[in-house]
């Protein structure tokens, strides 16, 4: 794990928030020299703690017909690599976007994207559930994204409403 320095934590703080903010405008609200903020950013994408730079979309407004689920998976670790193996194999499947250790009911979740219904139930029965380790899967299709990263998706109106108290 690497020690990050204060400068660099503030960094990815405003990264996070926005990936396109400039090396200039970075060292502009963070005070600092502008060299110091592209060396930090230079540093942490050579240690690969920024590993990419990508936007945020709301698919409900792209005329692209997806779907995404998430699959709770119960595996067996493997001896001697416990989760890792499995992961790996899991996660090296191009409709794989996600796949995250969890603690709880289940032992991996696993986010798959497909072009319909279908594929994504062709992927858990052909792909997935075969392998030997994976004990039972359990799939989630998502409806409706209303957050994703801090990002609201919905036009929402603010409460214009008079708080009362007692």
């Amino acid at each position: 794990m690497t020690e990050l320095n204060g400068l660099k934590l503030k960094v990815l703080e405003l990264l996070k928030e926005d990936a396109r903010r400039t090396p200039t405008l970075l060292a502009t609200l963070l005070g600092v020299d502008e060299q110091d903020v592209r060396t930090s950013i230079k540093e942490l994408e050579d240690q690969h703690v920024i590993v990419k730079y990508a936007a945020v979309v709301n698919w409900d407004k792209v005329d692209d017909e997806k779907v995404t689920a998430l699959i709770e998976v119960q595996i067996t670790p493997e001896r001697g690599r416990g989760f890792e193996g499995i992961a790996e194999r899991i996660y090296l499947y191009p409709q794989v976007k996600s796949v995250y250790l969890m603690s709880g009911a289940y032992d991996l979740l696993v986010e798959v994207e497909g072009r319909n219904l279908r594929e994504v139930a062709n992927f858990v029965s052909e792909k997935l559930s075969p392998i030997d380790s994976v004990l039972s899967t359990k799939t989630n299709f998502t409806l409706k994204k209303y957050k994703q990263d801090g990002i609201i998706f919905e036009d929402h109106q603010e409460d214009n409403r008079l708080m009362i108290s007692p």
